[in-house]
């Protein structure tokens, strides 16, 4: 249907059809064949039948819509939490840091075997794939992983800079303060990832790996002690002149009492043997009691005691601090020195370790995006050199800081923290120098 502009009053109408103009006027029809409408001769109308504007209708009646109800006015949109950019980067963190922990797990499997081959070949392939390599590679990863974190974000943003992106982002209007955000959220879950497998999952695969080790590669499981001294609980004291771990079974046992500096009983017997239910049983055993002047002795063939006491307290193993999660780890600690065991600096170090390696993943990520931020004329080359004398530099400042508190110079705590204040200071200044 084709459209018709009526003047109200009148009956003239120009229909526009598709193929022809038509003019209707008192029922007299004249068509053209053209449509030019400049040559159309249109009657003249009467000026009474004219109004003052010319409306367009429809042939089908114009019905008057209800008024709409008033709308809510629309909220603003939120702006997202990740932009593009910020999404740009935590991908290329990420990706390059897993890339690289899979790139160096490979070398280090590769050697690893050359190593062992011999214990490998023995054993069965099972327990190798799925009881050593299963829990040893998370486990190598882990220590390292505040280093890969270093040479991952040196490497993706000297390759940033070296294609001018840093350079448009900061020219965008971009801070180097805002720049730093996506870098150190990549960090927190990293730091977060590492953290969880340090304290609890870690800990109980190094049971099974360290198995293997000392069935198949080297035994440095300790099974013999000789001369254990041990406080039981305050004012009690114990000892045992040797004990095999392989039977279970100790020789010359004694158990004193004291209270203040005053003997108040002992107890000894010649053979003394450890149950799976964390009993001690004694045998052919005698037990004194002190009152003053006055002495009572009782004697008799064997008898059941609880003690507080566990191999694991006296036989103290290279790699035990490894096989305890950190509650374990410091409920360990606290009760052995309760008993008065000095050699606790490992299971401290260990302690300490877990923590301070997790916050060295921010101060090596600030490290790195300082030194690598700028397009250098040496190339990404350089700034990888840098890197990786600096990683090595953390790890050899570590390891002298450990030897101090074992030797007992310093303290585990300070032994572990101080290269992260050495390396803050690095940062603080490395980061200051960079923005400007």
């Amino acid at each position: 249907m084709g459209l018709v502009r009526r003047n109200k009053k009148g009956s003239d109408s120009i229909v526009q059809n598709t193929q022809q103009w038509m003019l209707e006027s008192d029922g007299v029809q004249a068509t053209r064949s053209d449509i030019d409408f400049t040559q159309m001769q249109v009657p003249p109308i009467p000026a009474q039948n004219l109004q003052e504007s010319d409306t367009l209708v429809s042939d089908t009646p114009v019905v008057e819509s209800a008024p709409l109800p008033s709308e809510e006015p629309e909220k603003p949109l939120r702006k997202p939490w990740i932009k593009h950019f910020d999404a740009y980067i935590i991908k290329k963190f990420l990706g390059t840091f897993f890339f690289a922990i899979l790139l160096l797990l490979a070398i280090v499997v590769m050697f690893d075997i050359n190593e062992k081959l011999d214990a490998m070949l023995t054993a069965p392939l099972k327990e190798t794939v799925f009881k050593y390599f299963l829990n040893f590679l998370p486990y190598f990863a882990n220590q390292f992983a505040p280093l890969f974190v270093f040479i991952s974000v040196i490497f993706f943003t000297s390759k940033l800079a070296d294609h001018s992106e840093i350079i448009a982002m900061l020219s965008s209007g971009i801070s180097f303060k805002r720049l730093m955000v996506p870098y150190l959220v990549s960090a927190t879950i990293i730091a977060v990832f590492t953290l969880v497998l340090a304290l609890y999952v870690i800990p109980p695969a190094n049971v099974k790996r360290i198995e293997y080790t000392n069935q198949w590669v080297k035994n440095k499981r300790v099974d013999f002690g000789d001369n254990i001294q041990l406080q039981v609980r305050p004012g009690v004291m114990a000892y045992m002149s040797r004990y095999d771990n392989t039977t279970k079974r100790g020789f010359r046992f004694t158990m004193e009492q004291f209270d203040g500096n005053k003997l108040v009983s002992r107890i000894t017997a010649q053979d003394v043997r450890y149950d799976s239910l964390g009993r001690w049983k004694l045998n052919d055993y005698g037990i004194r009691k002190f009152d003053g002047l006055k002495e009572t002795y009782t004697k008799g063939s064997t008898m059941d005691t609880m003690l507080n006491i566990e191999p694991r307290d006296f036989l103290i193993a290279k790699n035990d601090q490894e096989m305890l999660t950190s509650p374990q780890l410091k409920d360990y600690i606290y009760k052995q020195k309760a008993r008065g065991v000095a050699n606790l600096q490992q299971f401290e170090l260990e302690y300490e370790k877990r923590y301070a390696m997790t916050a060295a993943a921010f101060i090596l990520t600030v490290i790195g995006l300082s030194l690598s931020s700028r397009k250098v004329r040496g190339g990404m080359g350089l700034n990888i050199g840098i890197g990786l004398m600096l990683s090595f530099s953390y790890i050899l400042f570590m390891t002298v800081t450990q030897t101090f508190a074992i030797n007992g110079y310093t303290s585990p705590r300070l032994a572990m923290w101080i290269p992260n204040i050495i390396y803050t200071i690095i940062a603080i200044f490395l980061y200051h120098r960079a923005a400007q």
